[in-house]
């Protein structure tokens, strides 16, 4: 399994990170240098309001938007008259909190850590339950005993849990091994602690201002935090075309992973770096609704605010002589570009994925099995249900940053982001019951309709009639003006008098 990263950052405005593996995109990472980020970040906020009703509080953290932290994700040390810490990767359950009222006030100031960026309307998540990221460890202050990642099998974790018992972490903080600190040695996993012992001791000083709201811990930018959290063993090499990320990746490695700076290459080629792996024709098609497969079937993903929905389609696939067999293949490997396209994609939230119906309980089993295989590769925590009887798989999936959508594309101004806009032929018939509205008002005498070309051309041609039939009935005029600015759902209306002033009517 060859795996390579590519590092563009040519264009000063944009960092781009591209995981190939066997010359195939499997993981793609874009930030904006104009877009701020806030997840990882921990501030001093200052709580703005309490809402009992959902058992949540909106905090001011200084960013123009206030944050949403929800009971589930407050810590036990704000909870009156309790003192016991909660053990790493034991929370406390949702009915042995107390009521949210009763562990904040308005006004009170908060130490939190943003978990999710805000879409749309809705603010960023918060939560009290602090986490500090180093290359082998996570530091969680104000919590008990040490843990494991859970991708890492039982008997590996039982044995890490002793050498950092043998650390003696500090007292009240506690601390997961990452999988990337799997096998490393004690020195190693000791100087990580270190540094972040000695990084949250800094954001403890930097508490102790008076000013609120306020900024304690920045998480790093892109390229540090990708190789940091991705790069391992199996990265045969790292690409990047700029010189100057060059150097900040060899300082950053030169302290984590000395051994690996080697395979820091600097890109100087003529030709753009994505370019010569083919990657931006990879990149344009992320965003498709159809997915082609090898076989010849596909995937169709639609996403909506609720949840997301991808239907597996045979196609003209008929490579076997029974209908079981042909659809038990197409889902495997339907099975395996889903996985990928979540991650490209970073699809979060419910996940509605229907397979191809498979009558035999072995492969529905099958297919079960080799999806939770797939995910575990992936750095989202993910949450998979058994396969329905009508073949659906139900999912969930942790948003690990903003989606590529949000960042690349925005509503169209004219469809409201819906696809769709009104036929000339239902605008018009739209716009003849506007006009009979108003058009019986004793103050108006003429009705001035700014219209697009089609439907103007479509009114000026079918329903020319229907419009003298209401200038002669009433006595008025209807005055029907085109602007090729406009797209069809676009109507500007204006109602006038004798004397050529504006009547105001409710269109």
């Amino acid at each position: 399994m060859a795996r390579e990263m590519l590092i563009n950052v040519a264009q000063e405005e944009e960092c781009r990170i591209a995981i190939m593996e066997n010359g195939k995109l499997d993981e793609l990472y874009i930030e904006r240098a104009a877009s701020d980020r806030y997840v990882g970040n921990i501030y001093k906020g200052k709580i703005s309001n309490i809402e009992p009703s959902i058992q949540a509080c909106f905090i001011d953290f200084g960013v123009g938007q206030n944050g949403f932290l929800h009971i589930s994700d407050v810590q036990s040390s704000y909870f009156p008259r309790d003192n016991q810490k909660e053990r790493v990767g034991r929370k406390r359950p949702r009915r042995d909190r107390p009521p949210i009222q009763e562990c904040f006030k308005r006004g009170q100031e908060v130490i939190v850590q943003v978990i999710k960026e805000g879409i749309g309307t809705k603010g960023p998540t918060l939560t009290t339950y602090l986490s500090i990221p180093g290359r082998y460890l996570v530091l969680m202050p104000g919590m008990n005993r040490t843990g494991v990642s859970r991708k890492v099998d039982e008997e590996a974790r039982d044995k890490m849990r002793d050498v950092l018992r043998e650390l003696e972490p500090p007292k009240d903080m506690g601390f997961i091994v990452r999988t990337a600190g799997m096998d490393r040695s004690k020195r190693d996993l000791q100087r990580d602690m270190n540094y972040l012992v000695r990084l949250w001791k800094n954001i403890e000083k930097s508490m102790q201002s008076d000013a609120s709201p306020l900024e304690l811990y920045r998480e790093s930018d892109l390229v540090i935090r990708t190789i940091r959290d991705v790069f391992n063993a199996d990265i045969s090499r790292i690409l990047c075309d700029s010189e100057e990320t060059v150097k900040k990746v060899k300082n950053f490695l030169r302290i984590a992973l000395p051994r690996t700076r080697c395979r820091l290459i600097a890109y100087d080629g003529a030709e753009p770096l994505f370019n010569k792996f083919g990657l931006e024709e990879k990149i344009e098609q992320i965003q498709s609704r159809h997915v082609p497969l090898k076989s010849g079937g596909s995937l169709v993903i639609d996403q909506t605010e609720a949840l997301v929905a991808i239907d597996v389609n045979s196609g003209k696939n008929r490579s076997h002589s029974d209908a079981e067999t042909t659809a038990f293949k197409i889902n495997q490997e339907a099975a395996e570009e889903i996985s990928r396209q979540l991650r490209l994609r970073d699809l979060g939230g419910v996940i509605i994925i229907d397979f191809i119906d498979m009558l035999q309980e072995k492969h529905r089993r099958g297919i079960e099995r080799l999806i939770r295989e797939l995910v575990t590769k992936d750095r989202a925590k993910t949450k998979i249900l058994r396969i329905s009887q009508f073949g659906i798989v139900e999912m969930t999936r942790q948003r690990m940053r903003p989606s590529f959508e949000g960042n690349n594309f925005m509503d169209c101004p004219h469809c409201k982001g819906s696809g769709m806009i009104k036929t000339p032929e239902s605008m018009s018939i739209e716009i003849i019951r506007r006009i009979q509205s108003i058009i019986e008002n004793k103050k108006i005498q003429s009705i001035e309709v700014v219209i697009s070309a089609e439907v103007a051309f479509y009114l000026q041609n079918r329903k020319r009639t229907a419009l003298h039939d209401l200038e002669k009935k009433w006595d008025k005029t209807v005055v029907l003006r085109s602007n090729s600015d406009f797209c069809n759902d676009e109507v500007h209306l204006t109602s006038l008098d004798n004397r050529g002033s504006e009547v105001k009517c409710n269109y």
